[in-house]
């Protein structure tokens, strides 16, 4: 069941190097409904140009990016952290793989906040120090590494499961051709195939014809189908 009433997580930047990777995770979060993007003391500084062709039209979270000195300046109104990093030595903090972070999230009635470190080094101790809850995302152990966006996009991509979003590849299925509309093609491909001595030799032209005419009847045409198809034997035989 969806959750509209639920409140999005914050989106924290830890001290990013490159504009680009900025975009990327700019376009992860609005492909999954996230808005609100905190950058904590960009490497390269803000607003950094690089980032709005990475961002790939999600401008708007890039535009309303709040920048910040300090992580604890940027979590500072949220009640709920999560660091997003491999478990900590000596750290005890709950363990939380990004499907349980996201379900803890929407059962919140206070602001939260996700962070994710620089892309090199990750967050350090001090920032997984302001932070409630690990977030940590089983991956190979022979190559573990994730970059900022995927990394967002893993999050962002959990926390829309609980809310309502539309499918954009989503489209409209159309209705299987008519029978008179394969009878047509079958008729069509019959007339085509005549003079090539398709149904060669005589004795085997029903078996041939039925085998013709259960290939069209069975493979779930449309009428768009079938107007390409005719528009294909069209083509041939005007060739030939």
């Amino acid at each position: 069941m969806s959750d509209t009433s639920a409140l999005p997580p914050k989106i924290v930047l830890v001290r990013p190097q490159l504009g680009e990777n900025i975009g990327k995770a700019a376009r992860a979060m609005l492909n999954f409904g996230l808005t609100e993007m905190r950058i904590v003391a960009p490497r390269d500084g803000w607003p950094n140009e690089s980032s709005i062709p990475a961002a790939s039209g999600a401008d708007s979270v890039i535009e309303n990016a709040q920048l910040f000195d300090t992580v604890a300046g940027a979590v500072s109104d949220c009640s709920h952290v999560y660091a997003t990093t491999v478990r900590k030595r000596g750290v005890t903090k709950p363990v939380m793989t990004p499907a349980e972070a996201s379900e803890t999230i929407h059962a919140l009635d206070a602001p939260s906040a996700i962070l994710f470190g620089p892309e090199r080094s990750g967050l350090d101790a001090d920032d997984v120090a302001l932070a409630g809850t690990i977030v940590t995302v089983p991956v190979n152990a022979a190559f573990s590494s994730l970059n900022l966006a995927q990394a967002v996009i893993l999050m962002a991509y959990e926390w829309s499961k609980g809310v309502e979003l539309a499918v954009p590849t989503e489209t409209d299925i159309l209705p299987p051709a008519s029978q008179l509309e394969l009878e047509g093609l079958i008729a069509h491909l019959e007339t085509a195939l005549e003079p090539t001595g398709y149904f060669f030799p005589p004795d085997r032209e029903p078996t041939t014809r039925r085998n013709l005419r259960t290939v069209i009847t069975k493979a779930g045409w449309t009428g768009p189908d079938i107007s390409a198809m005719r528009g294909v034997v069209s083509a041939l035989q005007k060739k030939r």
